[in-house]
């Protein structure tokens, strides 16, 4: 028991980062052949309005046309030949080289994401305002959850009125508190260039940034439906020039700010992202990038956001398809809850919506844990819930292997024949324990008896117990004390070296 306690050899673990999806596939060939089509004329023909002079210039050298409306259309073979230079097959970096992530194919990868702008206590059953503190705490407890494979920023830091103040500390809050790949985003071009300085010294200078960039930026380039935003489209060129990788985000809302039939809003939200990849690959082709669809769903009774709706792992499984279509890295949103706490709510919207994503081959599926109330609030010992959740899910999406050994013959005709007649004890069953099976660290699998005689233990305490113990002495030290130390020399850092356990 001591030896199967122990931690596994990445060998013998029954899932690994990039397992491979594409099981599901909710559009059929016919289906994907139409959805394209309309990609390709909602360009053409409808455009975007309010591109930036650098979006237009740059654009049009490469064939796009600018109509007397001030809209910008992209032609079909403008989009065709951003296809062939785009980068497909891409590796988002960590701090931590055993963390780097292959974002190609149908690999799929879980990750954080989110703008809440509250703390979901779970203790309190309350909710409160999102601090910097909350960020680094959350990116320390994803730092040791196995199944959270990068960790994008999951709150404002209400805490800090400075919006340049706060793009940075955003930064450094996910930077330091996790060595896994990061995502952030940034409210202006000027704090990402400044953020950029501050990237360089953590990576020992500019050129082993640029080597190994470990950090991602989400860019909302585009206002549904079919307009640029201009701060963002600038914050888009410094990223790209800058080395950064970009996710191309389009965050519609069906129903709302994308048409209220699923095919419509795959379509609008591709035809979106696709007009990023152009302007990117128009400033430097085959820079790095993930094509960010992620139509969210509207409960049209009322016209608010439903995240775990059903719909939501549809459509955003539909959209994985067709970027498995285009052979694209892709990531979508799933696995937020419409639930205020962690609750048979959120456990059920969390994993029915990561589920379908993960089965359709989504490469980075965001969102996926600690999100409530359809993102207005994160929860941080919901990420150690999760984490079991999302385990299991990638043991889905692996799937079942068969072969000689798989099909397991030779221990059939043993146990049906020999004295046993039972698995429990063969070496087979010994052997593929931990290999073939996953087991969660928070749910209950005991006996009645078992949970009544362990005073009927709740998920949610055992993991706020947990999330305790992690705070109190998980910090990570990746980034020196030196290296901490220049950054806070010319940057405004709010969080003190003793919140971090410096001495």
């Amino acid at each position: 028991m001591a030896q199967r306690a122990a931690p596994l050899a990445e060998d013998v673990k029954p899932v690994h980062p990039g397992e491979t999806g594409g099981q599901f596939k909710p559009l059929d060939t016919d289906a994907i052949g139409l959805i394209e089509k309309n990609i390709f004329r909602i360009l053409a023909e409808v455009g975007f309005g309010d591109p930036t002079p650098h979006c237009i210039e740059t654009c049009t050298a490469v064939g796009a046309e600018l109509g007397d409306d001030g809209r910008l259309r992209i032609p079909q073979p403008v989009v065709e030949n951003t296809l062939q230079q785009a980068q497909k097959k891409l590796v988002l970096y960590a701090q931590n080289p055993a963390q780097d992530l292959q974002v190609q194919e149908q690999k799929v990868h879980f990750a954080t994401a989110g703008a809440a702008v509250m703390i979901a206590d779970s203790q309190s059953n309350s909710y409160r305002d999102s601090t910097a503190s909350d960020l680094y705490n959350m990116a320390r407890i994803a730092d040791c959850c196995e199944h959270i494979h990068m960790f994008q920023r999951m709150c404002v830091l209400r805490d800090i009125a400075d919006n340049y103040a706060m793009d940075l500390n955003t930064l450094y809050c996910c930077v330091t508190g996790t060595s896994k790949h990061i995502g952030s985003s940034w409210t202006n071009a000027d704090h990402l260039e400044k953020s950029l300085r501050m990237l360089h010294l953590i990576a020992g200078g500019e050129d082993r940034w640029r080597a190994r960039p470990f950090v991602s930026q989400s860019n909302c380039f585009v206002v549904p439906p079919m307009k640029f935003t201009g701060d963002a489209l600038e914050c888009l060129r410094v990223a790209v020039e800058g080395g950064m990788p970009v996710l191309l985000l389009s965050a519609g809302q069906a129903g709302a700010t994308t048409p209220a039939c699923l095919a419509g809003a795959a379509s609008q939200a591709w035809a979106e992202c696709l007009g990023g990849l152009v302007y990117v690959n128009a400033i430097k082709p085959g820079a790095p990038a993930i094509l960010g669809a992620w139509p969210f769903i509207s409960d049209l009774r009322t016209g608010a956001m439903s995240g775990g709706s059903p719909e939501q792992g549809l459509l955003s499984a539909a959209c994985a398809q067709m970027g498995n279509h285009f052979g694209l890295p892709f990531g979508t949103a799933c696995g937020m809850s419409d639930s205020k706490t962690p609750d048979f709510q959120a456990g059920a919207e969390r994993a029915s919506t990561a589920l379908a994503a993960a089965l359709s081959g989504a490469n980075i599926v965001y969102e996926s844990a600690g999100m409530y109330a359809s993102l207005l609030g994160a929860c941080p010992e919901s990420l150690l819930l999760d984490n079991d959740v999302l385990g299991a899910i990638m043991r889905m999406t692996r799937g079942i292997e068969v072969n000689e050994d798989t099909l397991s013959f030779d221990t059939i005709r043993d146990v049906c024949l020999g004295p046993e007649g039972h698995y429990l004890g063969s070496e087979q069953t010994l052997k593929v324990m931990q290999s073939e099976y996953i087991y969660p660290e928070f749910s209950d699998r005991s006996s009645p008896n078992e949970w009544m005689e362990n005073e009927r233990p709740v998920l949610v305490e055992k993991a706020v117990i947990r999330r305790d113990e992690i705070l109190s002495d998980h910090f990570p030290t990746h980034v020196s004390n030196e290296v901490d130390a220049k950054v806070r020399a010319e940057f405004p850092i709010f969080l003190s070296p003793q919140a971090m356990g410096k001495v």
